[in-house]
């Protein structure tokens, strides 16, 4: 893997940013209004609730934060590769000298610069609105965060792929694939409140066990091994099968002219 390749694709995208300051906007804009919602509301049923739910404010934020995390990893991969969809660069990227692998290493940074910037923010609005502290999680806070940044670029490769291969059509998964996830994920309740069929499909989800760790983390102070461990394996398991799709599905594309048709089918 070429380093400079890979800072040259990111510097691409920094520059989509710069001249573009509405894209700088859709940055702060929906976390923050996740945040002022999901905040207030907790706010409201804590006090209909005279106090019965204690750290339910704690819960819910946490969780969007966390859960924002997870989605602007999996935009910086699938929409920097719009971008070249849209701006008709897809040619002229990969007629460069430069490999797939690099391409996504790049886009994934850019979704790392992207949760940088609106995770900044966001810390401090629920700090100062809600007195909420991410850092109470301790250590158990890194490796869920990397765990969840992990899963976003699984699923940012499953929709570059999956847009890759079935063309413009399915450029709406590029927003949608995190949702399908979300419910079965136990982001905002716990896994116990969904029905069984409804856990089966929780458990084979590496977002389940971060989730479920950072609610026990927030109830006792402590977090399980076991779930971090499950986490990380899922995670490394499915990374490597999406990665192997995304290859499938760019060599056949490419082999059936397929890439030349995005953007303008």
């Amino acid at each position: 893997m070429n380093l400079t390749r890979v800072g040259a694709l990111v510097m691409r995208y920094v520059f989509v940013y710069r001249r573009n300051k509405m894209r700088l906007v859709e940055l702060f804009f929906w976390p923050l209004v996740d945040l002022l919602v999901w905040g207030y509301l907790t706010i409201f049923i804590q006090q209909t609730g005279q106090g019965a739910l204690p750290r339910f404010i704690t819960f819910l934020i946490g969780a969007m934060i966390f859960w924002d995390l997870l989605y602007r990893s999996q935009q910086g991969v699938t929409v920097s590769f719009l971008e070249d969809v849209w701006s008709r660069n897809l040619f002229n990227v990969f007629c460069a000298p430069v490999r797939l692998s690099e391409y996504i290493v790049g886009t994934f940074l850019v979704g790392l610069l992207r949760v940088g910037i609106t995770l900044i923010p966001l810390l401090t609005l629920a700090w100062g609105l809600y007195h909420f502290n991410i850092l109470d999680v301790g250590f158990w806070l890194i490796p869920f965060i990397v765990n969840l940044l992990v899963l976003g670029l699984t699923l940012g490769i499953v929709a570059t792929a999956l847009i890759i291969r079935y063309g413009d059509s399915v450029q709406v998964l590029a927003w949608a694939v995190p949702f399908f996830f979300q419910p079965f994920s136990a982001v905002f309740y716990p896994v116990d409140v969904l029905p069984s069929w409804m856990q089966a499909v929780a458990y084979a989800l590496p977002s389940t066990y971060v989730f479920e760790g950072m609610r026990a983390v927030i109830q006792t102070g402590a977090s399980s091994w076991q779930l971090l461990l499950m986490a990380t394996g899922m995670n490394v398991a499915y990374l490597l099968l999406a990665m192997a799709l995304l290859r499938r599905m760019f060599n056949l594309a490419r082999d059936r002219g397929l890439l030349g048709k995005l953007g303008i089918q």
